[in-house]
């Protein structure tokens, strides 16, 4: 499929939109950390956590860069080392939006419920989706052909779990600028530099969604109609 020219043009503006939010996150996140903080991501993280009634989250430190999340298995907010310990706009704002996922997850907020669902099986179509189409275009049997429309429906839940993913991503950093501004973590300018953070981030999360939506429409055209 990667190599299918057609591909290539029906996904390059979802991929170049990636390409542009990646540029845009590492340049609003390294003016971001030059900009100070009077608490580190860590602490920010902890009062959020504490003045929303959540105070049995535990916060940690993980290994990677920006590999920062909240697992709501577990009911750890995990952070980056950079963002744990730097007193900066980029760590608290990267913070607080890990934050606000924790905040979701405790008031079953329900887009974040069905994307919790639906992992399993985006998982899974994004594993193995793309197989099960190749099989069933290139055997000839005809019981294998429906190893096709099922490989698309499978690809369809990636696509699902990218919508339902969007409104979980901007939830959580509108709940992050309304926490870091009442609770006084940062100051007018640095929320400037907090805002450009989090758009940048929502950026790449469109790009996802875009990509996986134009993939699904390029296996349906692809190989939807296959009677070959």
């Amino acid at each position: 499929m990667f190599l299918d020219p057609l591909w290539l043009i029906m996904v390059s503006p979802a991929l170049l939109l990636a390409f542009w939010a990646q540029m845009r996150v590492r340049s609003a996140y390294a003016k971001g950390q030059r900009i100070g903080a009077p608490l580190s991501g860590a602490a920010a993280a902890r009062h959020i956590l504490d003045s929303a009634g959540l105070s049995h989250v535990d916060i940690e430190m993980t290994p990677g860069h920006l590999s920062d999340h909240y697992d709501p298995r577990q009911k750890v907010l995990r952070l980056s080392r950079e963002v744990y310990l730097n007193r900066s706009a980029a760590a608290v704002g990267i913070a607080a939006h890990e934050a606000g996922h924790a905040i979701q997850d405790a008031r079953a907020y329900a887009p974040l419920v069905i994307r919790n669902a639906a992992v399993p099986v985006a998982a899974f179509g994004s594993n193995f989706s793309i197989v099960l189409i190749i099989a069933g275009a290139i055997f000839a049997s005809t019981a294998l052909k429906v190893l096709i429309p099922l490989g698309i429906a499978l690809f369809g839940a990636v696509v699902f779990f990218q919508l339902v993913n969007l409104p979980v991503e901007f939830n959580a950093s509108s709940r992050a600028r309304e926490n870091l501004a009442q609770l006084g973590i940062i100051d007018a300018q640095g929320m400037v530099y907090v805002d450009r953070v989090l758009n940048a981030a929502a950026l790449t999360y469109v790009a996802a969604t875009l990509q996986a939506i134009l993939t699904l429409l390029y296996l349906i055209m692809r190989f939807g109609g296959r009677s070959d």
